[in-house]
C-alpha cells in the first residue's frame, strides 16, 4: 500500500515509531553493511520508509556510534531514495556501556548483562530520531543516565531488606536499558511537538529476583512519573518499544495499563500485536506504542509489518492540532 504525501492535508503531521532491529554482532558492522549497498534488510527498511513517508520517526534497535556515522549513512540512503530527513538526533544508549559491576549477580564481571544496559558492545541497539522539521537540540531532555533508585515508587528487587547485587550495584544501577528522551521538534503546524521516546528491556532472561521484569515495569512507569509532574502545555507524542503487552505473556503490565488509561493520552490502536516473536512463546505481542496527547486529533493510522526488516511492525499516525 502506498502512502502518498499528496493525500495529507497541509496541517497534518505523520509520525511513526519502528523497532527496526538494525543491529549487528559488533561495532562498525552496520556501517559496513550500509556502505556495501547490498544488504536485503537495509533495502527493505528504505523501501518501507519511502512507502510510509513519516515526517518524524523514532527508531529503536539501531546500533550507535559516537560520530553517528552509521546514522548519517542511513539517512543518505533514504535521501537517495527520495526521502530526506534534514534533522537527526541520537545519543549514547546504556546498552553495552561497562558498569564495572556484577549487575546481574552471576558472580562474574564484564559480560553483556553487566553493562548499564544489555549489550555485547558499546552502542548495541540504540535509538535515533529522524525528522523533516527542526529539532531543538538545546532543549532535549536525556534521562539515560538516571539511576533506578531515583525513580519515585520504584520496585527495584530487594530480599530480606537488602538490594539485589548489594549496595554498590543499587547505588549505580541505571533505570534505562537503552534511552529515555524528550525531543522537542518545531513543526510547521501545531507548534513544538515533544517526542517522548524510549526502549525498555524485555521482562525475561533473569532469575527469581525478576530484575528485568521489575526494570521493564519501571522503565514504563518513568513516563507516569514524568507526566504527573509535567507543567508544560506543549503537545506531545509518547512512542517506542515498551516490551510489555497489557494482556498477554509474562511481565508486570500494571504500568503500561495505567499509561494506556491516562487521561492525558490517546490510545488509537487496539491490543493487536505489533511484534511477531517465536511461537508458541512468547508469540505475537503488543510491545510497541504510539500514543498522542489529547492536544491532537488523529486522522489516520496504521500498523505495517515488514518481516524482511524486523520482527516488529512500524506504527504510524496522522495527527493534526485540535486547537490550531
Amino acid at each position: 500500500m502506498a502512502f502518498s504525501p499528496a493525500l495529507l492535508k497541509a496541517d497534518t503531521l505523520r509520525i511513526a515509531t519502528f523497532n527496526a532491529e538494525l543491529m549487528r554482532k559488533g561495532p562498525g558492522l552496520l556501517l559496513r553493511d550500509i556502505q556495501r549497498g547490498k544488504d536485503p534488510q537495509l533495502d527493505a527498511f528504505v523501501a518501507l520508509l519511502v512507502d510510509v513517508r513519516p515526517d518524524v520517526i523514532t527508531l529503536q534497535g539501531i546500533d550507535y556510534d559516537l560520530r553517528q556515522t552509521a546514522l548519517n549513512a542511513l539517512a543518505s540512503m533514504l535521501a537517495q531514495a527520495g526521502l530526506e530527513y534534514s534533522y537527526m538526533f541520537s545519543s549514547a544508549p546504556n546498552a553495552g556501556q561497562a558498569s564495572g559491576l556484577d549487575l546481574n549477580g552471576n558472580g562474574t564481571l564484564g559480560d553483556a548483562d553487566d553493562a548499564h544496559g544489555y549489550g555485547r558492545f558499546n552502542g548495541m541497539g540504540g535509538m535515533a530520531v529522524l525528522s523533516r522539521f527542526p529539532i531543538v537540540f538545546d532543549a532535549v531532555q536525556d534521562f539515560t543516565p538516571m539511576l533506578w533508585r531515583d525513580l519515585k515508587n520504584h520496585i527495584y528487587p530487594f530480599s530480606d531488606g537488602q538490594p539485589f547485587g548489594g549496595g554498590d550495584v543499587f547505588a549505580a544501577h541505571r533505570l534505562s536499558s537503552r534511552n529515555h528522551w524528550v525531543v522537542p521538534i518545531q513543526t510547521p503546524h501545531g507548534g513544538t511537538l515533544r517526542l517522548m521516546t524510549f526502549h525498555a528491556t524485555p521482562p525475561v532472561y533473569d532469575g527469581d529476583e525478576d530484575r528485568n521484569g521489575r526494570r521493564n515495569h519501571d522503565e514504563v512507569a518513568f513516563w507516569l512519573d514524568y507526566l504527573a509532574f509535567d507543567t508544560s502545555d506543549l503537545p506531545f507524542v509518547l512512542a517506542g518499544t515498551a516490551n510489555i503487552d497489557p494482556v498477554r505473556s509474562s511481565g508486570r503490565p500494571t504500568a503500561i495499563k495505567e499509561l494506556l488509561a491516562s487521561p492525558l493520552l490517546q490510545n488509537p490502536f487496539d491490543d493487536s500485536p505489533t511484534a511477531d516473536f517465536k511461537d508458541p512463546f512468547p508469540g505475537n505481542l503488543r510491545v510497541d506504542y504510539l500514543l498522542p496527547s489529547t492536544h491532537w486529533r488523529v486522522t489516520g493510522q496504521g500498523i505495517v509489518g515488514a518481516p524482511a526488516v524486523s520482527r516488529h511492525s512500524l506504527l504510524w499516525l496522522d495527527i493534526t492540532p485540535t486547537d490550531p
